[in-house]
């Protein structure tokens, strides 16, 4: 069975990576800069011959995905783009990558023309059904959420990441900021110097900015090492095999973020969470037992030590981890494998 991974931009397939342990297959790229993109931040990652393509990354493609394809097998994308494959030799899967509270880039009807959707939980269900997207019970899979596995089977070396990073004081309280991106009022030019002024004296303040953002990585790293500020760390969200983002998971105590994806992501580590006020309005409206402002922390500006003080002392991590249960199924670090159990009972015709 010929196996295809689809998204618009290299931290996307983030997302599916695990699964791709696992069914091995190809990449699919729509431009040439793209693929050298994902050559390069997955460079000499795959250690199996008959999986490995050119310097040592996994096999990759590229496709127009505006023509006709011509692909046999199972299509995934992690992009809400119409697949525009022939029904008869392939399917297409939709896999989304953000669980938040933004609504889908595109037009969300575009998900109605994929032939299966990876459904990672009711709040998953409930932003479908928020924007009117209508899709037969039998098309949706539920699988979890496969970016949890390696956390939650303790796969991660949290030292070995730390020593990665560079962090000099590891008894230090470890902050993970990770804010959004324009799409989303992401409060990294509003909070981002401030934060890390603040926070230097005290934490370990781990800034991973969206992947749409990571422009502004080294002149933020410029601007610390300037102001002799040392306990400032970068991670980068391209780097989806080195700064995968269970790893900041991992070693992080706290997170700070505004309307990104992430803050529920950050759920499964039952560590408390600060939620920096932004004022974007167009989110899905979501009942309490699915919206994360029921739970975390709101910060407005003024003293975010003192937020971060409150956010850490304030024991909260069963109201997290109820959260959690109710946005994601199972979390059990089986998910991965539900996608590819599913993947290889599909049978294409001919074949």
């Amino acid at each position: 069975m010929n196996i295809y991974y689809f998204a618009n931009a290299v931290y996307q397939y983030g997302h599916s990576k695990s699964i791709y342990d696992i069914t091995g297959g190809t990449f699919i790229v729509n431009k040439f800069h793209r693929m050298l993109r994902f050559k390069y931040y997955l460079f000499n990652s795959l250690k199996n011959k008959d999986q490995r393509g050119a310097l040592g990354s996994p096999k990759v493609i590229i496709r127009d995905l505006d023509q006709y394809l011509d692909l046999r097998g199972i299509i995934i994308s992690g992009s809400n783009t119409i697949v525009n494959n022939n029904k008869k030799i392939s399917y297409s899967i939709f896999m989304g990558h953000g669980t938040g509270d933004k609504k889908y880039g595109g037009s969300a009807k575009t998900l109605e023309t994929y032939d299966y959707h990876f459904i990672s939980g009711p709040k998953h269900l409930h932003k479908l059904k928020d924007v009117d997207v209508k899709i037969n019970k039998k098309r949706m899979i539920k699988i979890g959420y496969p970016k949890f596995d390696d956390y939650v089977n303790k796969k991660i070396d949290d030292v070995a990441y730390m020593d990665y990073l560079g962090i000099k004081d590891k008894s230090r309280k470890n902050i993970l900021y990770a804010p959004t991106w324009e799409w989303g009022n992401g409060t990294l030019e509003k909070f981002g110097k401030k934060f890390c002024l603040e926070l230097n004296d005290n934490y370990n303040l781990i800034l991973r900015p969206h992947f749409n953002d990571r422009k502004h990585l080294i002149p933020l790293k410029v601007w610390a090492k300037a102001k002799g500020l040392k306990n400032i760390y970068f991670s980068n969200p391209a780097k989806i095999l080195k700064n995968n983002t269970m790893l900041d998971f991992s070693i992080s105590d706290m997170m700070i973020s505004d309307t990104s994806s992430i803050i529920y992501e950050y759920l499964i580590t039952g560590n408390p969470i600060i939620i920096a006020d932004n004022n974007y309005g167009d989110l899905h409206s979501m009942p309490e037992e699915l919206n994360i402002l029921e739970v975390a922390e709101k910060y407005d500006g003024g003293d975010i030590c003192k937020a971060v003080e409150f956010a850490l002392s304030d024991d909260s991590s069963a109201n997290y981890l109820n959260l959690l249960n109710n946005c994601f199924y199972f979390n059990d670090g089986k998910s991965s494998k539900r996608a590819a159990d599913f993947i290889s009972s599909l049978k294409i015709k001919n074949m």
